[in-house]
Formats: C-alpha cells, sequence, structure tokens
C-alpha cells in the first residue's frame, strides 16, 4: 500500500489517500464500536426484558405464594373463626394477582427446562390451590381439627412443593439473568478490549501513515533545502536525485536541472574568464607591441615623409635636367640630321666621282686595246694601274661614305629615339614628381593617422588592461563555485 501511496503523482493526492484511509479507519472503528455498542445494549436489552422481568415476575409470584401460604397456615391454626373471612379479600386479590402472574410469566418460559419447570409448577399450584381451599371449607364449617389436619398433611406439603417450585423458578430466572448479566459483561469487555485492540492498530496504522507521510515529504523537502542550500553556498558538486513523480521529485528534478545549467553556465564563465584573460593578455601584450611598432612606424613615416621630400625635389631636378637633356637632344638630333644630308650630299658626289673614274677606266681602256703607242702604252698602264686604284680607293670610299650615311641615318633615327625617351622621360618624371607629392600629402596623412592610432593603441592597451583586471576579478567571482 505504501509503494502504491509512494507512487502517487502529488502530495495532495497522498495527503487524501491518507486522510480517507485514517477517516475509514475511524468510520470502521466507529461502526465496531456501534456494533459492540449495539450488542451490550441488545444484550442488556434481552436482559431488562426477558430474564429481569421473568425472574421479577417469579419472585412476585413467590411473595404473593408465600403471602397466601403465611395466610392459610394462620386460618388454619388460629382459635378465630372469623379469621378467614377477615382474609378473604386478601386471598382472593392474591388469587387474582397470582394468575395474573402466572399468565404474564408463562410466555416468557422459552427453553425447554423452563417448560418442565413451569408445567411442574403449574400442577404443583393446582394442589396447593385445592388443598388451600380445603383449609378454608373446613375452617368456614367450623370444623377447626379438620383444617388443622388438612393444613398439616395437605396443604402445608402442597405449599411446600408449590413453594419450592416457585423458589426453583426464581433461582432459573435469576440463573438466567446472572448468565445474561455475565454475557452481557463479557460482550462489554470483549467490546472495551475489541476497541481497545482496535483503536490501538488504528493508532499504530494512523502514526505509521502519518510518520511515513511526514517523511515522503518532509526528507526530500529537507533535501531540496539542503540543495538549496548547497547551491545558495556555491557548491554545484553535489548529486541530486530525483525520487517520485509528486511536487517534491519534481522540486528536485527541476534543482537539478537547475543544478545543471548553473553548472554548465559557470563551467562555460569559467572557460570564457580564461579565456577572456588569456586573451587580454595576449591583447594587452599585442597593444604594447603594436603601440611600439606603431610609434616605430610614425618615426618611420616622419623619415620617409622626409625622404619623399627630398626625393620629390630630386626627381623634379631630374624632370628639369630631363627637359634640358630633352632641348640637347633636339639640338644634336638637328645637327645629326644636318650632317646626314650632309653625308648624302658626300655619297651623291662619290657616287658621281665614282662614275667619272669608271668612264676614265674604260675610256682608258680602250686607248689601251687600241695599242695606239708603244710609249703611251707604257704610262697609259701605269695610269691605268693609279686610275684602277683610285677607283677602287673611290670605290672604297663610296663604300665608306655610303656606310657613314647609313650610320648618320641610324644615328639620326637613334638621337630621335633618344629624343623621344627623353620626352618620355620628362613626362614620366613630371608624373612621378606630382605622384611623388601626392604620396608625399599622403605619407604625412598617413603620419597623422599612425599617431592618432598609437593613441588609440595605447587608449586600446589601458582598455585591455581593465578587461584583464575584470575578466581577473570574474574569474575570482566565479571560482567560489565547486563543480
Amino acid at each position: 500500500m505504501l509503494k502504491t501511496l509512494s507512487g502517487a503523482k502529488s502530495i495532495g493526492r497522498r495527503l487524501s489517500t491518507v486522510l480517507a484511509l485514517v477517516l475509514l479507519i475511524s468510520f470502521v472503528g466507529s461502526g465496531f464500536g456501534y456494533w459492540a455498542l449495539s450488542r451490550t445494549a441488545a444484550a442488556n436489552q434481552d436482559m431488562l426484558e426477558d430474564s429481569l422481568v421473568s425472574e421479577r415476575l417469579a419472585s412476585d409470584w413467590y411473595r404473593n405464594i408465600s403471602g397466601g401460604v403465611n395466610r392459610t397456615t394462620a386460618i388454619a391454626v388460629s382459635s378465630d373463626a372469623n379469621l378467614g373471612k377477615f382474609f378473604a379479600d386478601v386471598s382472593a386479590e392474591s388469587t387474582k394477582q397470582s394468575t395474573e402472574l402466572q399468565k404474564k410469566l408463562e410466555p416468557m418460559m422459552k427453553t425447554e427446562a423452563e417448560k418442565a419447570l413451569y408445567e411442574k409448577l403449574a400442577a404443583t399450584r393446582k394442589i396447593y390451590l385445592g388443598s388451600r381451599d380445603e383449609v378454608y371449607a373446613a375452617r368456614q364449617a367450623g370444623e377447626a381439627e379438620k383444617a388443622h389436619d388438612i393444613s398439616q398433611n395437605k396443604f402445608q406439603p402442597a405449599a411446600a412443593q408449590f413453594q419450592e417450585a416457585i423458589r426453583a423458578l426464581v433461582q432459573m430466572q435469576r440463573d438466567e439473568l446472572d448468565a445474561e448479566a455475565a454475557k452481557a459483561a463479557d460482550a462489554n469487555r470483549a467490546a472495551r478490549i475489541a476497541l481497545v485492540v482496535f483503536g490501538t492498530c488504528a493508532l499504530v496504522v494512523g502514526a505509521a501513515l502519518a510518520l511515513w507521510l511526514t517523511r515522503s515529504i518532509t526528507v526530500p523537502l529537507n533535501e531540496a533545502v539542503e540543495v538549496a542550500d548547497t547551491i545558495a553556498s556555491f557548491d554545484l558538486s553535489r548529486p541530486i536525485t530525483p525520487r517520485g513523480e509528486d511536487e517534491t521529485g519534481r522540486l528536485l528534478r527541476s534543482l537539478q536541472s537547475m543544478q545543471s545549467s548553473l553548472r554548465r553556465l559557470i563551467g562555460e564563465v569559467r572557460a570564457s574568464t580564461d579565456s577572456i584573460g588569456t586573451a587580454s593578455s595576449e591583447i594587452a601584450s599585442g597593444n604594447m607591441d603594436l603601440s611600439a611598432r606603431t610609434e616605430q612606424t610614425a618615426s618611420n613615416l616622419q623619415q620617409a615623409a622626409a625622404s619623399m621630400t627630398q626625393l620629390a625635389s630630386t626627381v623634379r631636378q631630374t624632370a628639369d635636367a630631363a627637359g634640358t637633356a630633352s632641348g640637347l637632344a633636339n639640338t644634336a638630333a638637328s645637327v645629326a640630321q644636318r650632317g646626314g644630308e650632309v653625308v648624302s650630299q658626300v655619297v651623291s658626289t662619290m657616287d658621281e666621282i665614282s662614275t667619272s673614274s669608271h668612264r676614265i677606266n674604260d675610256i682608258i681602256g680602250v686607248i689601251d686595246v687600241r695599242s695606239l703607242a708603244q710609249r703611251s702604252a707604257q704610262a697609259a698602264r701605269e695610269i691605268k694601274g693609279l686610275i684602277g686604284s683610285a677607283v677602287d680607293s673611290v670605290e672604297t670610299g663610296s663604300r665608306m661614305v655610303q656606310e657613314a650615311g647609313s650610320t648618320m641615318t641610324e644615328l639620326v633615327a637613334s638621337v630621335q629615339r633618344v629624343n623621344q625617351l627623353i620626352g618620355e622621360i620628362g613626362n614620366a618624371t613630371r608624373e612621378q614628381s606630382d605622384g611623388i607629392s601626392q604620396l608625399n600629402a599622403g605619407v604625412s596623412q598617413l603620419d597623422q593617422m599612425t599617431q592618432q592610432n598609437a593613441a588609440l593603441v595605447e587608449e586600446a592597451a589601458s582598455a585591455a588592461g581593465s578587461l584583464k583586471d575584470q575578466s581577473t576579478r570574474l574569474a575570482s567571482a566565479v571560482s567560489v563555485f565547486r563543480l
């Protein structure tokens, strides 16, 4: 039953069940008490309405008969003849009462022993009444001796038997009354014992139920309080074992879930604080290095700015020199062009000379062929040789002049190309000068920005140091939790 009650999903249902059991026990106890009292009342009622009434009727009858026997005996032995008349009315009333008592007593004779005794009593009463009437008749007839003899021989034995039968009936009724009283006492005692036993059992069961109910509620609640106190003292390592499906079980499960969530959260916060601490340390160190490098960069940028300024001046001078060189190259190109024209003219003249020499040689060859004179033949041969040499020299000179013309042409082309390149260099130098000026301005702005960045890096380093201090305090605050 306790397992069934333990499986109840709410304390209210458990309380209702226990209260219902207690009420059921009380109801059963009340019913049992009512039944025991009913038995006692029934026994007392039987005793009062049956045994006691029959005992009183038999006792009254016995007293009435005893009075009648005493009166009849007195009448029989008395010397007063009028005594019978004196007791006549009393005797008649006594007989009437005895008859009524007998009629009331007859239906109460239920057992075989009572019925047999009652029949014997009825028979002895007839004998008693007959002998009494004989005594009364002899006394009324004035026969005192006869009345005395009837009294001694018939009436007294009949009266004794009758009284003995009535006493036996009275004793039987008293015995039954005592038995009923004992039965009622036994029933009362049994009822008291049963009530005490049932009350004790009910008390034990009620106490056990109350103890179990109290423990089933207080033990989980105390455990929940201890868990809450443990969590309040920053200890998350205590194991929680929820039991049951009632409110306390759900409370312990909620505390277990809260503990797991707190443990996971604190673990994450602790890991995060460690990571933040490490990162802030690295950031602080990196910021210090970055600040130093930024300052060095700012210094280098200042030097670069100065160098760019000098470079810009040098480039401008180079551009001016390139312009001057371009002018000189243009002049040289003009001179070379004019030299080329002169060489062309020389080449043309040398061509004409070469042509003339060839014609002379041809003429002389003709003269040598015709063999005009012996004397002029030798001179002609010498002249021919000289003219051949001249022709060869002229041809060589012509070739050289042609080569010089070609060279001068190439020189003019090269000077023009140089002039073009120097122009391009001048243009590029001017563009570079402009670019360097812009770059110089950019470097100046970069220098300013670098200085500003250096200030920001110092601020970031200070913020990283503050973050490190805060992460240290947070880690110290989180370290009080035991996971």
